[in-house]
């Protein structure tokens, strides 16, 4: 049954020719084939296994059309979405915060306490953000996003350390968050951190994996 797989993988680099991320590329389809063949005991011939290769995962044809419109997408522009959005949950959380500590008004007290009541669910959404920033990059850009997940990890991450480094120093009030900071939560809040890139990293391996 190696010869359906050969042919395939064959078409398949050929059809990439000079993609930068043709080996890659090639090994990933491999897995996925040897999983298929393995799972395959029931065909009697290799035209099944070729048939059932091609339905799993499309022919090499359509396979190279998409790696090639990959290649043409503008991570420019997903990068700076995803800065952009990070820059606007931390705006919005900061001028809430400011708003808190400089206005008595009733509503955003009671705002403030139900956000501080659920620490754990804002960090558990908070890293589903993440997750999907690395998931949509794997997905559009597959293995030629690697680097432009890094970039976009490492700009979009500058709010998070900016304003750790405020609160550390105590440059930001304290009293500012409370009760929500302690020392406990602001260590809790540096591992956190820790965990962002691997959180963002499994999400593009899975965005990457659903891009075939």
């Amino acid at each position: 049954m190696e010869r359906p797989k050969n042919r395939f993988l064959e078409e398949l680099a050929n059809g990439l020719g000079n993609h930068p991320d043709k080996e890659c590329i090639l090994l990933e389809y491999e897995s996925h084939i040897d999983e298929i063949i393995i799972e395959s005991y029931d065909c009697t011939n290799e035209a099944e296994v070729t048939d059932r290769i091609f339905t799993r995962l499309g022919s090499p044809e359509e396979i190279t059309a998409m790696w090639k419109e990959e290649l043409t997408a503008t991570p420019s522009n997903m990068k700076w979405l995803f800065i952009l959005l990070n820059i606007l949950l931390f705006g919005g959380g900061s001028l809430l915060t400011l708003a808190h500590n400089l206005y008595q008004w009733e509503w955003l007290s009671a705002i403030w306490n139900r956000l501080t009541a659920i620490p754990t669910l804002i960090a558990f959404l908070y890293l589903f953000f993440w997750a999907l920033l690395g998931y949509e990059i794997g997905k559009g850009f597959g293995h030629s996003g690697r680097k432009l997940l890094r970039r976009t990890f490492l700009l979009a991450l500058i709010p998070n350390v900016v304003l750790m480094i405020l609160t550390v120093f105590q440059i930001i009030p304290h009293s500012w968050f409370a009760p929500l900071l302690t020392k406990t939560f602001i260590i809790a809040c540096i591992i956190f951190t820790g965990i962002l890139y691997p959180v963002t990293w499994i999400g593009y391996r899975w965005g990457r994996k659903a891009s075939i």
